[in-house]
């Protein structure tokens, strides 16, 4: 066993410290994030420029896509918890170090630009990493009620983070605001740094079926050869290459309606903003409650089989937005829509994790992480070009469409409809 390694026996993970420790980290660094990119809009409005504001919120996204796939490598070579706490350290750094500037100057959208684009980069290194810790913190049957936990983190780090953020900015502006970020960022490194790290048995797999007769991963001598191995790896693995097809699939049915699709609906059926708050209520709140299931029950039967057929089912949610006449009922199946997605992306994170051969964890985490956030947002523009063409109606069905899609799918692969979570 090497220094700073431990082998514990498994515990449930909301009773374990060292996930919880895992727990506080994660959900402080998300709150920065939502009050990071609070503090990132006020201060480009007040540039002045509209098409400058535009153009700062949109810098992140170009190295987070570039790079994602990038920081998987990373995390297997150098090991999750380095890259995160490196991550996290120089988020604190970087958005502190411009809380200074704009107490001295006035915000200037080339800065702003800048921040995000170096943000955009640390995320890229980030978000692989983060996903790729569970496995390292505690036993394998412990997965799923960890995918839950951090479900349940996410939401209400939204919850905070927002109001928070804007409460920073109206009481000190944007400086306050990423002053109280950085903080945050800075704040999970303690809890990051008393980590233990659990030496990785060998893929646990999800069933004698599912494993995969991978071979011992390659010493490649450079790390763009670390990454075409990891990809032919997802795409030799039984349950792992359909699995990354189910997730393009529903990312690209989903993101599209369920953000600039319902701000178009709300619009159109006069619903306004406050009419979209309540439907986007009603999804976190179905998605905090399937994240709380799985968070109190830790282990759902056949979970291939019901993360495919939560997909489909919820694909019907979609479509029906769309269709229905009034706030109450939209926000109804919105959290219908909600507590399918959840069940079906905690199941899928769970799933994932427990088939991917260690060595290879961080880029099959940032393939995954890869599709939603780098190929599903290029889903906008043709949203928005389509229900300019044809109305929410058919938009919302064929979005609806391509995730029932992913379902159908999934059930039609043997070793996806079969696999199982670890006890």
């Amino acid at each position: 066993m090497t220094a700073g390694t431990v082998e514990c026996p498994e515990r449930p993970a909301h009773r374990d410290p060292n996930v919880l420790r895992w727990l506080g980290a994660y959900t402080a660094s998300m709150i920065g994030d939502s009050v990071y990119f609070m503090a990132l809009a006020w201060a480009a409005a007040r540039t002045g420029s509209a098409s400058g504001t535009g153009l700062v919120l949109a810098a992140g996204s170009i190295p987070r896509a570039l790079l994602m796939l990038g920081g998987g490598v990373l995390a297997d070579r150098l090991g999750p918890r380095r890259v995160v706490i490196g991550s996290d350290a120089a988020r604190a750094v970087l958005v502190l170090g411009l809380a200074a500037v704009l107490v001295l100057t006035a915000p200037t959208v080339g800065v702003l630009v800048a921040v995000a684009l170096l943000f955009g980069a640390v995320d890229a290194l980030f978000l692989p990493a983060v996903g790729a810790l569970p496995p390292r913190i505690s036993g394998p049957g412990q997965l799923a009620r960890i995918q839950g936990l951090r479900a349940l983190a996410a939401r209400g780090s939204s919850i905070i983070g927002a109001p928070l953020g804007g409460v920073a900015v109206a009481t000190g502006g944007p400086a306050l605001a990423f002053a109280a970020a950085g903080v945050l960022f800075a704040l999970s490194l303690p809890l990051l740094l008393r980590l233990r790290i659990r030496p990785l048995p060998e893929p646990a797999g999800t069933s004698t079926e599912t494993s995969g007769e991978a071979p011992a991963p390659e010493k490649n001598p450079n790390a763009w050869h670390d990454l075409v191995d990891g990809l032919r790896y997802i795409r030799r693995h039984p349950l792992l290459g359909p699995l990354m097809l189910v997730i393009a699939l529903s990312e690209l049915g989903f993101v599209g309606p369920l953000n600039l699709g319902l701000i178009l609906l709300s619009e159109q059926r006069g619903w306004g903003a406050a009419g979209m708050g309540w439907i986007v209520a009603g999804f976190a709140a179905g998605a905090a409650g399937s994240a709380l299931v799985l968070a109190v029950r830790g282990r759902v039967p056949r979970a291939g089989t019901v993360m495919c057929l939560m997909a489909l089912v919820g694909a019907t949610g979609i479509a029906a937005l769309a269709q229905v006449p009034s706030v109450a009922l939209a926000a109804a199946i919105a959290a219908f829509v909600g507590l399918t997605a959840g069940l079906a992306g905690a199941l899928c994170g769970a799933l994932v994790q427990t088939a991917a051969d260690p060595a290879y964890l961080g880029r099959v985490t940032s393939v995954s992480t890869f599709f939603t956030y780098a190929i599903a947002p290029l889903s906008y523009p043709v949203t928005g070009a389509a229900v300019a063409l044809w109305g929410t109606g058919p938009v919302f069905a064929v979005s609806a469409a391509v995730c029932a899609a992913g379902g159908v799918m999934g059930l039609a692969v043997t070793t996806l409809r079969r696999a199982e979570l670890p006890r």
